[in-house]
């Protein structure tokens, strides 16, 4: 090999490290990105209870990502919470539409999706890291250093309890820091990945690039318009947006609050069902985008291609889903909502009494929530309310005996927290963990080709443009409106709310978590069916619709083929790079 060809590779592969750095950066970028996304969705729960708020203004700090009681001290607290997020919200932005129009503008069309692949398992990886934290996190007590924690009378599985999620936002804030330094050494524009005639990668020296620079800037300017009526008036895009608009819907509301669906309908603690979720959904994930940009990769799917693999894949899991329905477990029968004294089921609607002949003389407030478990294996809302008359050991430990309403032979006793909701919940549980999995695989899988037809079905020049609206119209119609009126449907199922010094209600204790299973798996279920509709118009429309680069590509050889350029392009590409080094030097 001569000297000059051994320049142009050592060029190349320069060239080709920055794009591998630039791809390592935005992977870690997203990392963290989607390490303080997924915590903070971990952490409504704690926040719903450290404030005790309702779950429809939880949702509405969660949605404020996108964009009471005067006597305590902390009613206004969350105030702070709110802005943070919507501060995070803002930095986050830019990251995903410049970031994909980055890789895709300069790599090989057939290793974009594997690149982008690589991108959607860093932000897998981010959330399992966040659920992790905030498993921690949520088992220790919120006040912990301040307090002796052997005082406290509640455990984690306690709807009362609320964790440290104030700990996980300081390291959230410092990985952010620290991912954010590589983009300040990188450089703002790269050659295409695979160029490898020198004359073309070197042709255009310091000057001329800052005054390329200056004229796109001032022709993204000018072309606004005429960008934003051709995106407008492309059918393939704005289907693809409503598809993503309606999936988005129905993916916040299941994310933000499937902690809060484990707890309630499966009796888990907040820590556990944190836990859960990242050890059984989040791993199936990151394999799938791998393996999908894989197969993008190595068979090199067209874009009608991957827009079927994308349909039909996201179609069966959506089948798959139906299954969930099945996984169900009963309310908790605590005494005076759920059920009787006597352990009977009762009608939610009709208004159940609190108060019965067993705990009537004992002058009990009925909106303290302090469950116990009775030895007969009813709940109820305090020892008072129970009957108890005594009580032995302190912190956690605590029996509370000689209880009037509940109803055994022998001693009666009750200790602290709602009574366990049996082995059948457990099992249904670890059914819908499976299914999780496999659904979360398949889906998965469909992601990548899916998102490369959104890159594929705009024009070069149109592309982070078009990747930008589209961020844009998720986050204003799915990320923020999405937490808000699912929260306040939420909160329609709730059965007891907590109360505050002043009288007014707090955050829900117990929930109705048959109402609950209806509207956390059925509204999403209606959402995605709906997308469903676009999708295969999708699919009919591509069978006439010839895609911008397909456009080209398809132009480029058909001049070749009928002008008889091909092969003299070949030998124009060869001559090229046949330079002497005194011509080398004078354009390095």
């Amino acid at each position: 090999m001569g000297e000059t060809e051994k320049r142009i590779e050592t060029h190349r592969i320069r060239c080709l490290s920055k794009l591998k750095m630039f791809l390592l950066a935005i992977t870690c970028a997203y990392v963290s990105k989607t390490l303080s996304g997924s915590y903070m969705n971990s952490m409504l729960t704690q926040i719903e209870r450290q404030f005790n708020i309702p779950t429809s203004l939880v949702g509405f700090i969660n949605g404020s990502f996108e964009i009471e009681c005067v006597k305590e001290v902390k009613s206004l607290m969350w105030v702070y919470v709110l802005v943070g997020n919507i501060i995070r919200g803002i930095g986050e932005t830019p990251i995903m539409p410049l970031g994909i129009s980055y890789i895709e503008d300069f790599a090989k069309s057939e290793n974009s999706p594997l690149y982008i692949g690589f991108i959607e398992t860093g932000a897998i990886i981010g959330p399992l890291i966040g659920l992790s934290l905030a498993s921690f996190c949520a088992n220790v007590y919120v006040d912990t250093g301040s307090v002796n924690t052997d005082d406290l009378t509640i455990t984690p599985i306690d709807t009362r309890w609320v964790g440290a999620w104030w700990f996980g936002f300081l390291v959230c804030a410092g990985v952010n820091v620290l991912t954010a330094i590589p983009f300040f050494v990188l450089p703002k524009t790269l050659p295409k990945e695979g160029l490898e005639d020198i004359a073309e990668t070197i042709k255009n020296d310091k000057e001329e690039k800052q005054s390329e620079v200056r004229k796109k800037r001032v022709g993204i300017t000018k072309d606004f318009l005429p960008f934003m009526k051709s995106l407008l008036c492309n059918p393939v895009y704005m289907l693809f947006i409503l598809i993503s608009v309606l999936q988005f819907n129905a993916f916040v509301n299941m994310i933000s609050f499937m902690p809060k669906y484990l707890e309630q309908h499966y009796g888990k603690s907040a820590s556990d069902a944190i836990f859960l979720i990242g050890i059984y959904n989040l791993p199936p994930i990151c394999i799938g985008y791998i393996v999908g940009g894989l197969i993008m990769k190595k068979f090199k799917i067209t874009v009608i291609q991957a827009a079927h693999i994308g349909c039909w894949l996201s179609l069966i899991e959506y089948l798959l889903y139906f299954l969930c329905f099945l996984m169900i477990c009963d309310n908790s029968s605590v005494a005076g909502i759920t059920t009787s004294y006597e352990g009977v089921q009762q009608d939610l609607h009709v208004g159940n009494g609190i108060l019965a002949d067993c705990n009537m003389d004992c002058n009990c407030p009925t909106k303290i929530w302090d469950p116990v478990c009775g030895n007969d294996g009813l709940s109820y809302m305090s020892a008072c309310l129970a009957g108890c008359e005594t009580s032995s050991g302190t912190g956690i430990n605590m029996v509370f005996q000689n209880c009037s309403c509940i109803q055994t032979p022998g001693n009666s006793s009750a200790v602290l927290g709602l009574c366990d909701k049996g082995q059948d919940c457990s099992m249904m549980l670890q059914y819908f963990l499976i299914l999780s999995v496999v659904s979360s695989f398949i889906y998965s899988l469909s992601a990548i080709p899916g998102y490369m037809v959104l890159l594929r079905c705009i024009k070069p020049e149109e592309k982070s443009l078009g990747v930008g609206l589209h961020a844009f119209c998720t986050r204003v119609l799915a990320g923020i409106p999405a937490p808000i009126y699912f929260g306040a449907l939420v909160d329609s199922t709730c059965l007891h709310w907590g109360t505050l010094k002043c009288g007014e209600s707090g955050a829900c204790r117990i929930y109705d978590s048959t109402n609950f299973r209806y509207i956390y798996l059925g509204l999403p279920a209606v959402l995605r069916g709906s997308s469903y509709i676009p999708a295969f118009l999708i699919l009919i429309i591509l069978r006439k619709y010839r895609l911008p680069e397909e456009n080209a590509s398809s132009e480029t050889m058909l001049e070749a083929k009928f002008t008889g350029k091909e092969n003299e392009g070949k030998e124009t590409d060869q001559n090229s790079k046949v330079l002497n080094d005194d011509e080398l030097k004078t354009k390095l």
